[in-house]
């Protein structure tokens, strides 16, 4: 059995045992995190209703906080002398999906 879950902004599939890396949660390690089904595949029955979703829960174990790649931004100008450069590191955290009760 797998779903389809929104965390962070996006959309990902997921199944018990997962490690997932979603947009930073401000939760600590070791809590448990609710994550919104937006599909459930559960053999051959997809279930898409909003109402049998809303009695869906599928609950993630945060594992830490990470961060992603460094992202380099740079600007130049030609002829002016201007140049900028800038560095980003995203915020993020780990889950694993403990359960996905339907």
């Amino acid at each position: 059995m797998y779903a389809i879950v929104r965390a962070g902004g996006r959309q990902e599939k997921v199944s018990v045992g997962d490690v997932l890396t979603i947009d930073k949660v401000e939760v600590q390690a070791g809590d448990t995190v609710e994550l919104a089904p937006v599909l459930l595949v559960d053999g051959s029955a997809v279930t898409t209703d909003a109402d049998a979703l809303g009695k869906i829960k599928v609950t993630a174990e945060v594992l830490g906080a990470t961060k992603g790649p460094k992202i380099i931004i740079q600007k130049y100008k030609n002829k002016t002398g201007y140049k900028k450069r800038q560095g980003h590191r995203q915020p993020l955290t780990q889950v694993k999906i403990t359960a996905i009760d339907a």
